[in-house]
């Protein structure tokens, strides 16, 4: 499973990048987490707002900081 998380470095992708990694220990699932911040790869996903979250090229949340919780439920069903 690739996860890309989308932002321009923010506090709020910085923290969707942590609870990302967390909810993937807690889970026991490998993963690549890939920082991608760059505004031309970031804009190639038609996102309207940032933090986004971006599994295996499908994206499955923007604009938001998901809980912990909320991404190893949106992980157990990928």
């Amino acid at each position: 499973m690739v996860v890309k998380v989308l932002g321009s470095g923010c506090k709020n992708c910085k923290r969707l990048e942590q609870n990302v990694v967390e909810a993937l220990s807690n889970l026991d699932l490998e993963a690549e987490v890939i920082k991608v911040t760059d505004f031309k790869d970031i804009m190639a996903y038609d996102i309207l707002a940032t933090p986004a979250l971006v599994v295996d090229e499908k994206v499955v949340l923007s604009g938001q900081v998901a809980s912990v919780e909320k991404l190893e439920e949106l992980f157990k069903q990928v």
